[in-house]
């Protein structure tokens, strides 16, 4: 039997505080400890890779599970991806402009976003500042026959036709509503959970041994997967109910409580 023990920790509300964003420096304490007791520790988070905040760079990882499942790394080497083929890419943007979504495409090296969309709002521009993109509608006649993104992220606006991207994402995708019309749309077939069991069969890990701990709806595949679920105090959605243990909250010393709580340090 393995006894080894494997972690996976969400990044935002789990690791890093509300605005500051900010790792607590008792969750890095209780991270370097559980790191120094032979319990592997992964990140396993919505975000891709390009979005990876900086404030985690120092803390130590054996790897990443970046966008919902679709980049997998371990000891800095690349063991899977997949991404949205070119052809679904442009059949998505071109339904997105016709139901007047708003939306920005995350991959693993950039951030895209339509700048022929006559979907426009504060919440877009005060994005484009914020996080460097690029216009798919700059692209060369190459670029624009083979880009590809992981996932992405929509804004639906008082004019938008929901329900008529709704069914398309039924058919082509999964999405998680975040509520203030925020969807988080992610590939069929690959979730934090994916990413989180191919990591269990390649290290021979036993699910008893898997510990997960997050507090949005997008967790929710990784911790009902995982033989430990840890909700965060500052969980939403209704988290909590489907998790064996709710820790508090991430300022307050969420992750240290909880890996103390089941003897991991």
């Amino acid at each position: 039997m393995n006894d080894k023990k494997i972690l996976f920790f969400d990044i935002d509300g789990t690791l890093l505080t509300p605005h500051p964003f900010k790792v607590p420096e008792s969750t890095s304490r209780a991270l370097t400890k559980a790191h120094e007791n032979g319990h592997l520790l992964f990140i396993n988070t919505g975000r891709t890779k390009v979005m990876m905040p900086s404030a985690l760079s120092e803390l130590h990882f054996d790897g990443y599970i970046y966008g919902c499942g679709t980049h997998i790394y371990m000891d800095n080497k690349l063991l899977f991806f997949r991404t949205v083929p070119n052809l679904l890419c442009k059949e998505t943007v071109d339904l997105l402009r016709k139901c007047k979504i708003e939306a920005i495409f995350e991959s693993n090296t950039e951030i895209l976003y339509d700048g022929a969309s006559p979907a426009q709002s504060e919440f877009g521009v005060k994005m484009r500042k914020e996080i460097p993109m690029v216009d798919i509608t700059k692209f060369n006649r190459e670029d624009a026959c083979t880009y590809s993104y992981d996932k992405f992220l929509v804004h639906m606006l008082p004019d938008s036709n929901v329900e008529k991207f709704r069914s398309f994402c039924n058919d082509h995708y999964t999405y998680f509503d975040h509520g203030d019309g925020i969807w988080e749309v992610t590939q069929k077939g690959t979730s934090k959970a994916t990413g989180m069991e191919f990591l269990l069969d390649r290290l021979s890990i036993p699910k008893e041994n898997c510990y997960a701990f997050g507090d949005s709806p997008n967790d929710l595949p990784m911790l009902k997967a995982a033989g430990v679920s840890v909700a965060m105090g500052n969980s939403y959605g209704g988290v909590e109910k489907d998790c064996a243990y709710q820790t508090t909250a991430v300022d307050e010393d969420g992750i240290y409580n909880a890996l103390t709580h089941f003897k991991l340090i």
